[in-house]
C-alpha cells in the first residue's frame, strides 16, 4: 500500500532551490519510499525538526507520518538542514 506524499510550503521552497539533477534524484527516491517509508527512514533524536529522515546522498528529507500521509517538512543538504531558520 502506497503512502501519499504531502509537502509543506517550506518543503516546496526547499525543493525549488535545489539543482534540477538533485531534484530529480530526490523525487525518484521519494516515489520508491512511498511503499514502505519506515524501511529506509531513520528516527531523529531532536523532534524539533520532525520525526524521521530519509538520507539520499548528501541530502536529507525531514518528514512525519500522519495516517497514510508522508508529510515532507524540509529538504536540504546535510550541512544545512539541521540549522534553525
Amino acid at each position: 500500500m502506497n503512502f501519499k506524499l504531502v509537502y509543506t510550503k517550506r518543503a516546496v521552497k526547499d525543493i525549488q532551490s535545489l539543482d534540477n539533477n538533485v531534484r530529480k534524484r530526490i523525487g525518484k527516491a521519494l516515489i520508491r519510499y512511498r511503499e514502505d517509508p519506515l524501511k529506509k527512514a531513520e528516527k531523529l533524536t531532536d523532534f524539533a525538526f520532525g520525526t524521521y529522515k530519509f538520507r539520499i546522498g548528501d541530502y536529507r528529507i525531514i518528514f512525519d507520518i500522519e495516517d497514510k500521509d508522508i508529510v515532507i517538512l524540509r529538504v536540504g543538504h546535510r550541512k544545512e538542514i539541521y540549522k534553525r531558520k
